[in-house]
């Protein structure tokens, strides 16, 4: 059916072009696949992946896939951006993530899914049947050595995230947070100072192991002291050297 005739059921993510290209699904015209395990892949093998992806378009507050059901897709964050989050047994909720433009969802070899995830705000993403993406892996060892170097850049984000955890102020968590968002969403529209927050004040909290009412507090100090400007879809950073000194310790 043509993406502009067919309707999304209730709960269900629509199909849709691709919104990198101009018009069916073309990952070699993608905008994001400088930034994504796209990237390593020669145009031949760009069009074979083309054949295997299905472009899926999700309204904000849409879940991508929940935790613990079979984990038989993967998907490629080509707009928009996703909150990523566990559920532990006592119905309290961890945020662990967000997921951005060319990043990818669900290639952790488990069976079921470890987390939830939904979209913060309108979203596309690539997605792709597990089995078919974990054969094509295999055929390409160019594109394994570049899903290593993902995997350890992840790690290594993880470990940086235990040490703010356990070991900084508030200040310095949400300082980390900032500097650390503000790098991510340069490699994807450039801008340096401008840094979006598509998550509420709760989901920061939740990431950082702060009360909403704490984060609220800080960035409405750090607005006062002219580190940042509070506007409507983010924040705007004024004082980028305070910022990454208080990140940094």
């Amino acid at each position: 059916m043509e993406a502009t005739e067919s309707k999304a059921l209730a709960g269900s993510p629509a199909l849709s072009l691709c919104p990198n290209s101009k018009g069916p699904i073309e990952c070699a015209q993608c905008r994001v696949r400088a930034l994504s395990l796209c990237d390593a892949l020669e145009p031949d093998e760009l069009h074979e992946l083309d054949r295997l992806s299905q472009t899926l378009s999700f309204a904000a507050r849409q879940t991508l896939f929940e935790q613990d059901q079979p984990s038989d897709s993967v998907y490629n964050v080509t707009a928009g951006a996703v909150r990523l989050y566990k559920l532990l047994p006592d119905g309290r909720r961890q945020v662990v993530g967000f997921a951005l433009p060319g990043d990818f969802l669900g290639l952790a070899m488990s069976e079921r899914n470890v987390f939830c995830a939904d979209a913060l705000t309108p979203t596309t993403a690539c997605r792709f049947s597990r089995e078919a993406y974990s054969d094509f892996l295999d055929a390409k060892p160019h594109l394994l050595r570049r899903l290593h170097s993902m995997a350890s850049h992840e790690l290594s984000l993880a470990q940086d995230q235990m040490v703010i955890l356990g070991r900084r102020t508030a200040e310095e968590r949400i300082a980390a947070f900032l500097i650390g968002l503000r790098n991510r969403w340069m490699r994807v529209n450039g801008n340096q100072v401008h840094v979006l927050l598509p998550m509420t004040r709760q989901d920061i909290g939740d990431f950082l192991g702060l009360t909403v009412e704490t984060v609220s507090r800080i960035m409405t100090r750090l607005a006062r002291e002219k580190c940042i400007v509070i506007v409507p879809d983010g924040v705007r950073l004024l004082d980028v050297a305070r910022l990454e000194r208080l990140a940094e310790v």
